[in-house]
C-alpha cells in the first residue's frame, strides 16, 4: 500500500507536537547486538532504548535518595 504525500505529512506533524527526538549513535556493530537484545525482550528498538534509559534513571534517583530513618 503506497502512503501519499498527505499521510506523511500528517504524520511528521503529528509525531513533532508529540515526540522528542534524540539521536543516539553507536560504534559499528553494536546496533545489530542492541537490535537482538530488544527482539529477544519482544520490544521494538525504540521501546528497549527508552526503558533502559528509564531503568537506569530510577536506579540512580534510588541511590541518591537520603536514608530513611
Amino acid at each position: 500500500m503506497t502512503v501519499s504525500k498527505a499521510q506523511i505529512k500528517a504524520t511528521t506533524k503529528y509525531e513533532a507536537s508529540k515526540y522528542d527526538k534524540i539521536l543516539v549513535r553507536l560504534p559499528k556493530g553494536e546496533r545489530a547486538e542492541v537490535q537482538a537484545a530488544a527482539d529477544a525482550a519482544g520490544e521494538s528498538l525504540n521501546a528497549y532504548i527508552v526503558g533502559a534509559v528509564k531503568q537506569r534513571m530510577e536506579q540512580e534517583a534510588k541511590e541518591h535518595r537520603p536514608a530513611e530513618e
